[in-house]
């Protein structure tokens, strides 16, 4: 047997072991999905939220690795628990919910950096798109009782609502700002595979 044909028969084996496997895709279940972020507010303390209305799908490949995701997030499910701060927060002052009802994020690319697991994708608010870097963990997949197959997904990440035109503020008395620039942003989520 020629090494060439040895080559041959190697690379056509390889392609059919991997014949009819496909990355599988997975759901945000929103029962148990939670997008929260936490702001600066007048200097000496954290304003926490969430928004409550999303969809999204995971994409996770044979080996068990995440390869793409996307996510939509309805910007007047915006949540502090403070219906005047949450008004406001849906205002042209912030996100102005009439105009983009809507802000998504999709990835572009998964890779390891500095150790950890890292997406990058294009995050959308108020039709500005800039690049943003996601540290996640996946856990899983499992069966649950019900016989569907779930993720876990944990991810975290940083923006400056500056980047985004969402530049309102009031200067305090002692120099400070009413709002800080940097958002944290946590996702915790379980996602159910597509039959």
């Amino acid at each position: 047997m020629t090494p060439r044909f040895s080559l041959y028969l190697f690379t056509a084996a390889t392609l059919l072991s991997h014949a009819g496997t496909a990355d599988d895709t997975f759901t945000l279940d929103p029962n148990h999905t939670d997008i929260g972020f936490a702001v600066t507010h007048m200097v000496i303390n954290k304003v926490n939220g969430k928004f409550k209305e999303h969809e999204g799908e995971l994409v996770i490949n044979d080996r068990g690795r995440l390869t793409a995701a996307r996510a939509v997030i309805k910007t007047a499910s915006i949540n502090t628990e403070i219906q005047a701060r949450d008004d406001h927060l849906r205002s042209a002052d912030f996100l102005s919910v009439e105009a983009f009802p809507e802000m998504t994020f999709e990835s572009t690319r998964v890779r390891r950096r500095f150790g950890k697991n890292a997406m990058i994708g294009k995050l959308t608010i108020r039709d500005v798109t800039r690049r943003v870097v996601l540290w996640y963990q996946l856990k899983g997949p499992i069966t649950d009782p019900w016989g569907n197959r779930r993720v876990g997904f944990e991810a975290s990440t940083t923006i400056s609502r500056a980047d985004f035109g969402l530049t309102w503020n009031q200067v305090l008395e002692s120099g400070g700002l009413m709002v800080g620039d940097e958002i944290e942003i946590s996702i915790n989520l379980e996602a159910i595979a597509e039959e």
